[in-house]
């Protein structure tokens, strides 16, 4: 539409549009400002102790190293985050450097088993993973297995990790403050089928790492920008001051998007973000989540576009019943309004199916509107990678740092331009170091057997 001449505004209302978009547009200095913020609550996260008041929690993942090439058998892989979970078979071959999904199965979890007892929840999980192993001939090998649990955990020991609170709808009796690779392993023991090897627990964003880090031996970063947002990185040991040792390196899952709990992004929220926070349904928690990841993208742009329309510059000044109604405005909506092509048709489209009447100058501004929030995601994800690159060079003693990120979500994945935006300020915030981008294959389940696959090599080593 830029080149129609119908399609600009005319300059008094392009004025006021950009008025209420500037809030967003945060500049190279404000971004350095913010990734050291970062880096200070990074510090306080890891601190012995300073960590328990640290909004961003750093939390140890007994992840001791990334994949060598040596690795070698078959693993399993379980992976529980929402209403239903997976069973992987991964097979690693060591000669031709191959991670192979051998075969997989997705079981629902009906919803009395949610809200029900953790006995029912796990003798659930522990019968699926029988079933997955008598179809697979399996039953007679025991088998290591990764553990995916996307629920917020306190992890003790790679095989020990402590629920703390369900979410995501999961409410399962006799499960919270109990170590879930234990109620596992005894749901399987009553069984008396089956049995497994070691269990590794795996946050889904170390599994993104991980699962690169068999391709790219030099990938010592993870980063998911989904639904959510988070990342993990390499960490020197001296520094984990939560965990007894000196010597080498553990995986440190940040839990990014906790930053700002404490109020230390104030300065750079907008009105509309502080109502997206207060309607959550978890005020408060998870303030830099909520400015970049895909649960939120969608709403900040709806308020947007209702101010723009009440303010008579959008829509001739009337709203409709979907516009007004919270979460009708799809994330995807986004990227579907951003695509080089066709963009254009795609907004007409959008804004016909949520009861707008619109001519080409809407168009242009709810392109704009789009444009504005998704590039302020990509930009305060790229100050925050920036942080954890520079991290790494610096605790190495290095003028220059050459390393990988393993990254997956569907915000990453989907966008049109989000991964070059992110790319492209990442090299202006971290200009000593030479980041590649790897988009991962299955962090959750092959990234999980690549963690138990690794932890065994080292056990082995040691042994």
């Amino acid at each position: 539409p830029d080149s129609d001449p119908d399609s600009d505004p005319d300059p008094g209302s392009k004025a006021l549009v950009q008025k209420h978009l500037e809030r967003f547009h945060l500049s190279l200095e404000k971004l350095q400002e913010v990734s050291a913020r970062l880096e200070e609550d990074m510090i306080r996260g890891l601190g012995k102790h300073t960590h328990h008041r640290a909004p961003v929690k750093m939390l140890p993942s007994f992840v001791r190293a990334t994949p060598d090439g040596t690795e070698k058998g078959d693993f399993l892989a379980l992976d529980l985050g929402g209403t239903n979970f997976r069973v992987l078979h991964v097979r690693v071959l060591e000669e031709e450097q191959k991670m192979l999904k051998m075969d997989s199965q997705i079981c629902t979890i009906p919803q009395e088993i949610m809200l029900g007892t953790g006995e029912q929840l796990f003798s659930h999980i522990a019968s699926c993973l029988g079933d997955f192993l008598e179809c697979q001939n399996l039953k007679e090998q025991i088998l290591p297995l990764g553990f995916t649990f996307s629920f917020p955990c306190e992890q003790k020991e790679i095989d020990k990790s402590f629920l703390i609170r369900w979410t995501k709808g999961f409410n399962c009796s006799g499960v919270e403050g109990k170590d879930v690779v234990k109620l596992l392993r005894e749901a399987i023991h009553k069984r008396g089928d089956y049995d497994l090897g070691s269990v590794a627990m795996v946050n889904d964003t170390v599994g993104t790492m991980m699962s690169c880090g068999y391709k790219d031996q030099s990938c010592e970063i993870g980063m998911i920008i989904g639904t959510g947002t988070n990342a993990c990185y390499m960490e020197e040991m001296k520094n984990v001051e939560r965990v007894e040792g000196e010597e080498g390196r553990m995986c440190i899952n940040t839990e990014w998007g906790g930053f700002g709990d404490d109020g230390s992004l104030k300065d750079i929220q907008t009105e509309f973000d502080v109502v997206v926070d207060k309607t959550s349904i978890n005020p408060g928690v998870h303030i830099f989540e909520k400015m970049i990841s895909g649960m939120y993208l969608g709403e900040i742009v709806r308020l947007l576009l209702v101010r723009l329309t009440q303010d008579e510059l959008l829509f001739k000044g009337q709203t409709s019943e979907a516009l007004l109604s919270a979460g009708r405005f799809e994330t995807k909506f986004i990227s579907d309004i951003e695509e080089t092509d066709s963009g254009v048709e795609n907004t007409q489209n959008i804004l016909t199916e949520l009861g707008l009447k619109w001519d080409q100058v809407d168009v242009h501004v709810v392109h704009l509107v789009c444009d504005t929030i998704s590039s302020r995601s990509a930009h305060l994800c790229a100050a925050a990678l920036a942080t954890v690159a520079n991290r790494i060079r610096v605790n190495r003693g290095l003028d220059h740092l050459k390393t990988t990120v393993g990254v997956d979500g569907t915000v990453y994945r989907k966008h049109p331009y989000f991964s070059k935006k992110l790319q492209a300020t990442v090299r202006l915030l971290a200009p000593d170091c030479d980041i590649t981008f790897l988009v991962s294959e299955d962090g959750s389940g092959k990234g999980a057997a690549m963690v138990t696959a690794v932890s065994q090599r080292l056990t082995c080593m040691l042994g």
